[in-house]
This record gives C-alpha cells, sequence and structure tokens, in this order.
C-alpha cells in the first residue's frame, strides 16, 4: 500500500531589482568545488538543500538527492510522485524515480555522468553534513575508493554572510519578536498568577497573530528558581509576585518570494519582573548583563573575532564576580536555522564580516534563585552593528 507523499515546497524568486539567487549561488558552489575542495557535492532535504537549490523537503526514507558537480548539469534525484512539484524548481535537470525503480542505481548513472567515480581515489565528494546515515552509505557503496569530506566547507562560507534578501526577512522577525515582547509588557502585573505553561502558549499564540508562520523554536518561559536553567522547558509553575521571568522565543518569518518559501527565525531574550519587588540582588545582576550586552554589541563591526565579543561579554561579568554563572557561548549566527555559524564564543578566532547574523546573549544564572538573559540579533554592517531588536531591556514591564 502506497502512502500518501510528503508535500514538497520550492520557490521562485521576485524581488524586483534583486536576482533570482539560485544560479548566482550553485554558479559559486561549483566554483569553489572546481578551485579544488571537490568533484562533487551530494545533499539531501535540508537547510543546505533550500538554500542552494529553493527547495524545502523534510528527510524521509525515500532517495530525494541533490548531486552538483564541480563542471557539468546539477541534477535532483527524487522519487516520481513529485515531478510535477518540482517543475518550477530553479534547478534544471530531474531525475525521477518511481517505486519500482532502483534509486541507487539512477545516483550511480547521475554520478557517473559527471566523471566519477571512475576516477578512482582521486575522486572526492562532500557530502551533506546532516545526509542520514542511509544515504551515505549508499553513496559509499557507489565510490568506495573516493575521498570524502563535508559540504559545509563549501557551503559555511557562502551562508554566512547573509543577502539582501535574507537581510530584511531577519529584520522582520525581529521586528515581530519586537511586538510581541511589547505586547507582553504591557500585561504587566495580569501576567502573575499564570503559570508557566499558560503563558508559553499565550507567546506562541501572539507570534502566529503577528504574523509569524509558527515559533522559530520551543519557547522558552523561565520563572523564579527555574531562570537559572538557560534551557528551562515551560511547567505548570506559577508566576509569582516578585518572580524574575525569562522570556526567549521568535517566530519563523516567510521570505518574500512569489511562490513557495524559505523561512528565517527570530529570537529576542528579556528577563522581567511583571509585579511586585524582585529578588535581593536581582536588579544587580540584570545590570551587569544588560551592561555586558552592550558592551558585546558595540564591540561588533567587520575585522574584530567572535571570541573577541564572547570574551568582551565574560569580561564585563567577571569583572562584577559572576564568571562562573555565565555558562553559555555568548551567540549564535542565525539564518535558515534558529542556530548556525558564526557561534560567539570562546576559541572560535573567525573574522567577522559585513552580512553576518547572530545573537549576543549574555546571561547570569543562579541556583536556586533566578537566572538573567538578555539577547538580541545584531547584523554586521561596513562600519558596526545593527541591533535587529528594539525593544527596552528593562526589567520592569
Amino acid at each position: 500500500m502506497l502512502t500518501a507523499p510528503d508535500t514538497i515546497e520550492y520557490f521562485a524568486v521576485a524581488h524586483g531589482d534583486m536576482t533570482d539567487p539560485f544560479d548566482d549561488r550553485i554558479s559559486t558552489c561549483q566554483g569553489r568545488l572546481e578551485d579544488g575542495d571537490g568533484d562533487c557535492l551530494i545533499l539531501g532535504p535540508g537547510p543546505a538543500l533550500t538554500y542552494l537549490a529553493g527547495v524545502r523537503e523534510s528527510p524521509s526514507e525515500r532517495h530525494f538527492l541533490f548531486v552538483i558537480p564541480a563542471s557539468g548539469t546539477p541534477t535532483v534525484i527524487a522519487p516520481a510522485m513529485y515531478a510535477a512539484e518540482l517543475e518550477a524548481a530553479p534547478v534544471d535537470r530531474f531525475r525521477c524515480w518511481d517505486d519500482g525503480d532502483d534509486p541507487v542505481a539512477i545516483l550511480e548513472d547521475t554520478i557517473a555522468d559527471v566523471g566519477g567515480p571512475t576516477n578512482g581515489d582521486d575522486y572526492r565528494i562532500l557530502l551533506d553534513d546532516r545526509l542520514w546515515t542511509t544515504f551515505a552509505q549508499d553513496v559509499r557503496s557507489i565510490a568506495p575508493a573516493a575521498s570524502y569530506g563535508l559540504a559545509s566547507t563549501v557551503l559555511e562560507p557562502m551562508r554566512l554572510r547573509k543577502d539582501a534578501r535574507e537581510r530584511s526577512t531577519l529584520r522582520a522577525a525581529a521586528d515581530l519578536a519586537d511586538r510581541v515582547s511589547m505586547r507582553l509588557r504591557q500585561r504587566g502585573e495580569r501576567v502573575v498568577g499564570t503559570t508557566e505553561r499558560e503563558l508559553a502558549a499565550e507567546i506562541d499564540s501572539l507570534l502566529e497573530r503577528e504574523g509569524g508562520r509558527s515559533p522559530a523554536f520551543d519557547t522558552i518561559v523561565a520563572a523564579g528558581a527555574n531562570g537559572a536553567r538557560p534551557h528551562h522547558r515551560p511547567d505548570d509553575t506559577v508566576i509569582e509576585s516578585g518572580d524574575p521571568v525569562v522570556l526567549d522565543f521568535g517566530a519563523s518569518v516567510p521570505a518574500d518570494l512569489e511562490a513557495g518559501e524559505a523561512l528565517y527565525p527570530g529570537d529576542q531574550t528579556r528577563t522581567i519582573v511583571f509585579g511586585g519587588e524582585p529578588p535581593a540582588g536581582y536588579p544587580e545582576v540584570h545590570e551587569v548583563v544588560e551592561r555586558a550586552q552592550r558592551a558585546a554589541v558595540d564591540h561588533v563591526e567587520p575585522g574584530v573575532t567572535a571570541e573577541s565579543v564572547d570574551a568582551v561579554a565574560r569580561d564585563v561579568i567577571e569583572a562584577a564576580g559572576y564568571g562562573d554563572a555565565f555558562v553559555h557561548r555568548t551567540g549564535h549566527g542565525v539564518g535558515l536555522e534558529v542556530h548556525e555559524p558564526p557561534y560567539i564564543v570562546g576559541g572560535n578566532d573567525r573574522v567577522l564580516e559585513e552580512g553576518m547574523v547572530f545573537s549576543v546573549e549574555p546571561g547570569i544564572y543562579l541556583e536556586g534563585e533566578f537566572g538573567v538573559r538578555l539577547e538580541d540579533l545584531v547584523l554586521v554592517t561596513a562600519d558596526g552593528a545593527d541591533r535587529l531588536n528594539t525593544t527596552p531591556m528593562d526589567w520592569q514591564p
């Protein structure tokens, strides 16, 4: 019995004077391969496929692969049931297979068409970092003598710098999170008596009502002592008067495209006391985190390293005596994924460049007491940084 296929999504570009990005991206990818990074790149469903070919699809047991040679025509290998949907995808060549066919043989034939693996151990294949093992093993069975690497060696440098369309969508996602943040502040003391789970559900509803497609990640609401756990999952804890509440949320926002979609996430954190007097020491801790966050953002500009941004935030917190309570990196890149390079962390000597987008989110977590985290998305500009989130950081509503 055949099961109904998952829906595949693709998109074409309609951005006025903005050019179709996919031809350019594939051309750049092939240029990097030809320059020596590899002979062939193979992607499965996921963000890399969306970025390079304009196709959104979830992984499944079916062979759905994109083969990009250093020279020659890139080819999508897909189940025949997707043929009609793929007609508008910005890829010129498709090889569709029926349930009675052998997709591995089609993959072997496709690779052979572009010069491999007859080149023996001189042939290098770069595999999608998230390609399911079963498909990676199929490739290795076809080309056992080839050498292998990761597709990210080619694609990561391309995806790090956001183009105008991506920047515009990330701004929209940040603006949406700002609107929801202000709605929550306006509720003030009415939040007291609500459970974390109830408030998280309300936030998710507000994100949708403001235009988000879906939450970009599991919304975090952490009240009182729960705030000392950076990734606390909302539960039935009741928000009491005077509780600091860590609120970390964002929505996936569709890019402005004529057909199909690409989704980009928002990600903002504020820590607010909705009513009553906060615990002893809380205002001082909040002020330290705010200074650390602002100092780190002010440090951002082209030419500085990711680790130096982390160090600036960490230095402020350590000088205040809370170094051991800052237990995570200062930030992470944001793009088609809510967590992607560049990672703003000690030991990462990547030099920041114009067009990169990442979070800056230092925090202090005092076990059994409370936590404070403040987060904005930041775009690296030609001469500094543009803070994409603009809502107040004050702990009072």
